[in-house]
């Protein structure tokens, strides 16, 4: 959420910047500007109000103490009216209020300054590539094939026993898994970060505090009998472990990582670009997340991307690293690098993380701020987090890269964690 002294000071600065995202916030800034005009009125009033009422309390103490009686009652009648005065007002700052942030939270966060204009994904600019193209064999598989044949992901029995896009993981397939799982874990600590096991559901403030809620409840499952929410990724509870917590400068950066199953239910999705693990209702998913100091967000922001970098040539893909352009970025994110693993059989790029910085957007939402050493006031921090990896497409690149006649070579990163050098 965009703090109101922002939009207060740089109203134009905010219209012209979410130009870049596509959005036309004229309308709710315009909105924004009179509540908050509003509700200062409204504040302003009330605390001169108050100010006279205490002042006509000390006077009525001296007129009582000098026998003034009759003066002392009229001033006693006058702060009768000056209290319903107050609570009139008072009364009407909490809808005031509430609509006012209602508003707000309608508008997304700015994107940082080096985020191109664009419209949707064919405008985002490719930053990097690295890793070299698989040789496959002429009769190469693409992965769904694959896993039939090697018997290690079965999507009909997930049909069964849930509905579709929640697969089982047997065998090798589940080996595999757990391996990447354990990888990825590995190495995040090796890079500093703190590994966190949380609840897999969340409350709604927790929704609202990292900007799925409002914005994205139609995408979430919601345990509708206790209001709940599956979470879409861990980003949800990691970064509200944040949230109304002061920190000091010293703590920072923040540095935590998670693994759990993620849920998101995929409304809409449809076509052969979903088909096979390209595009899942539950999958595995490890996150970092960094609660860091504004001034050094961005330099942090490269540090994640070079990690998530690091695992995915350890893996041996080929990937690009793309920067997106306002059209295709999240409402709240500032600065999205997104990485893309090539798929051999398929002959496609997959996505397989995202990489931002919030800036204060969240932060503001979840009341996370920082104190420098020596000083009384308060600031935002910034929050960051990244996929460092989301496993169903890094697993459908693996097995789609890695076949051979003789079967489905494990990366060599892998092999200490799966214990098996190939799946045949």
């Amino acid at each position: 959420m965009l703090t109101i002294n922002l939009i207060r000071e740089n109203s134009e600065f905010v219209i012209n910047r979410l130009k870049v995202k596509n959005f036309n916030a004229e309308e709710i800034i315009v909105k924004i500007l009179e509540l908050d005009a509003q509700r200062r009125e409204l504040q302003v009033k009330s605390d001169q109000l108050q100010s006279e009422m205490n002042r006509l309390s000390k006077e009525i103490g001296s007129l009582m103490k000098d026998g003034r009686k009759e003066e002392a009652e009229a001033a006693k009648k006058l702060t009768y009216s000056l209290k319903e005065e107050i609570k009139a007002l008072t009364d009407r700052l909490p809808a005031v209020d509430s609509e006012l942030r209602n508003e707000l939270v309608r508008l997304p966060n700015l994107p940082y300054e080096k985020v191109a204009p664009g419209k949707s994904a064919d405008d985002n600019v490719i930053i990097r590539q690295g890793g070299a193209a698989a040789a496959l064999p002429e009769n190469a598989l693409p992965h769904w094939d694959l896993i039939r044949k090697y018997d290690i992901i079965d999507f009909e029995l997930g049909i069964k026993l849930t509905g579709a896009g929640f697969p089982v993981y047997k065998g090798r397939g589940a080996k595999l898994q757990r391996a990447l799982i354990s990888f990825f874990l590995d190495r995040g600590e090796s890079a500093g970060y703190r590994e966190i096991m949380p609840p897999i559901v969340v409350n709604e403030d927790s929704g609202f505090g990292t900007g799925q809620l409002p914005d994205k409840e139609g995408q979430m499952y919601h345990v509708t009998v206790d209001n709940f929410y599956l979470i879409p990724t861990a980003e949800v509870p990691v970064t509200n472990i944040y949230r109304d917590i002061i920190l000091n400068a010293e703590e920072l950066p923040v540095k935590n990582i998670a693994y759990t199953p993620c849920f998101r239910r995929e409304a809409g999705s449809w076509g052969a670009h979903v088909r096979g693990l390209n595009r899942l209702h539950q999958f595995d998913k490890v996150e970092i997340v960094q609660i860091a100091h504004p001034d050094n967000s961005y330099t942090a922001l490269e540090e994640m991307v070079n990690h998530v970098e690091s695992l995915v040539a350890a893996l041996g893909l080929p990937y690009r690293i793309l920067r997106l352009c306002g059209g295709d970025m999240s409402f709240t994110s500032a600065m999205t690098y997104d990485f893309e693993v090539w798929s051999a059989a398929q002959k496609r790029w997959l996505e397989v993380s995202s990489t931002s910085n919030f800036e204060s957007f969240q932060a503001n939402r979840l009341k996370c701020r920082f104190k420098e050493k020596g000083e009384k006031q308060t600031r935002l921090v910034h929050t960051l987090n990244g996929s460092a990896l989301a496993l169903p497409r890094i697993v459908a690149a693996i097995l789609e890269n890695n076949q051979t006649e003789a079967g489905i070579r494990i990366p060599d990163a892998l092999k200490t964690y799966t214990g098996f050098d190939i799946i045949n």
